[in-house]
């Protein structure tokens, strides 16, 4: 698949994953691929823990409420570290969001599925907090995202986009081509 072709094919899958576990080696390509991504004035503050240890898995499952991902074999992590780049700004969103996306296309490059958890972690009731507990992260990093990885085992659903020219011109705001 081309890089334009992966980023076409990627979906964002909720679904059950099939048993098996994926090896290290392709686990390690993932986190490169995330901590390839641009990050503002190269202050790298996106950091990843990849969780594929089961006993690990199922503590961090507990405190995943709803439930979400139960049967993916590994769990990918993001934290992130407020760190100003420039004069008072700090770019860490942007950051792990680059790293999260490059994450996402090197899963579907190399036959996985995923789907990006944030809002659920991160919510008034603080999962990603009592995950980052779990996993010994120092407090001044912050677990904003976990992307679980497996093979799926459900149909992929993808989502109907809107058509380009309701969404991009050249020359100015809704000029026509």
């Amino acid at each position: 698949m081309t890089v334009l072709e992966t980023i076409k094919y990627r979906t964002s899958y909720r679904g059950e994953y099939k048993n098996g576990s994926i090896s290290r080696a392709d686990i390690t390509k993932i986190m490169e691929a995330g901590l390839a991504a641009p990050s503002g004035c190269n202050k790298q503050t996106t950091s990843l823990i990849a969780v594929d240890d089961v006993e690990l898995l199922n503590e961090l499952r507990k405190v995943i409420n709803p439930p979400v991902a139960e049967t993916a074999p590994v769990l990918i992590c993001v934290l992130t570290k407020r760190i100003i780049a420039y004069r008072d700004r700090c770019f860490n969103i942007q950051d792990y969001s680059a790293a999260i996306q490059n994450m996402l296309l090197a899963a579907v490059e190399l036959g996985y599925q995923s789907c990006w958890y944030e809002g659920h972690i991160t919510d008034v009731d603080e999962i990603g907090k009592k995950m980052a507990r779990i996993l010994n992260v120092p407090d001044d990093y912050e677990l904003v995202c976990f992307l679980p990885i497996g093979i799926a085992s459900q149909s992929l659903t993808y989502a109907i986009k809107k058509p380009f020219e309701d969404r991009a011109w050249f020359n100015g705001f809704k000029r026509p081509l």
